[in-house]
């Protein structure tokens, strides 16, 4: 089974406990948790340790690898503390300095690539996080990965002088909720779908 060692951890954990910490919803009767994660709610079935989205259809998908990772490492981790308020790059993050480097750096070279020309084009590409408009750069959008973790993105448009440039920050408290490298897929996956919202538009 996919991540089991961490369905070993969430599983004897109290229920109740867990729901206020991850701030989502606890269903006593079939046992699972309904999460929201970027754009979706997902559903974590814990007797039959299985992860799935919900879809506006009423359909559902079984959750991606990196899906399972995230949430489960959230729910298992996060706790109930409020945001801070304090932006900080990954850098800054308790450990961040020796993990957010090489094969960990974060994306920030595609949000470049993609939205340098036009920063502006981030807002309609965030639409699908419920984001809202910051004033930051030349655009720069605010939208939650997890109910506790909100990301900031930050663009500067690419002209004759300078190159496109990008940010990605974090509320003080991200680490505090969520592993670093767990941290790191969540925000992959943000920009994955930021990047593919924009291919589409």
């Amino acid at each position: 089974m996919a991540h089991e060692g961490l369905w070993e951890q969430l599983v004897k954990l109290d229920r109740h406990q867990t729901s206020r910490r991850a701030k989502c919803l606890y269903r006593p009767d079939t046992d699972d948790y309904v999460v929201r994660f970027l754009n979706a709610d997902y559903v974590v079935n814990l007797q039959e340790r299985k992860i799935y989205s919900l879809r506006s259809d009423l359909s559902t998908q079984p959750a991606e690898f990196l899906e399972q990772l995230c949430i489960l490492a959230y729910l298992i981790n996060a706790k109930d503390i409020p945001l801070a308020g304090k932006l900080m790059q990954a850098e800054v993050l308790p450990g961040g300095q020796f993990f957010f480097r090489g094969l960990h750096k974060l994306p920030t070279e595609k949000l470049e690539k993609t939205f340098g020309d036009c920063p502006q084009a981030i807002y309609k590409a965030a639409e699908q996080f419920d984001a809202k408009q910051c004033e930051f750069g030349d655009a720069s959008v605010e939208f939650y990965v997890l109910p506790r973790i909100p990301l900031t993105i930050i663009v500067w448009r690419r002209d004759e002088e300078f190159d496109a440039r990008a940010s990605i920050l974090f509320d003080q408290t991200a680490g505090d909720h969520m592993p670093l490298d767990a941290l790191q897929t969540a925000v992959n996956l943000a920009v994955e779908a930021l990047v593919k919202a924009e291919d589409k538009n």
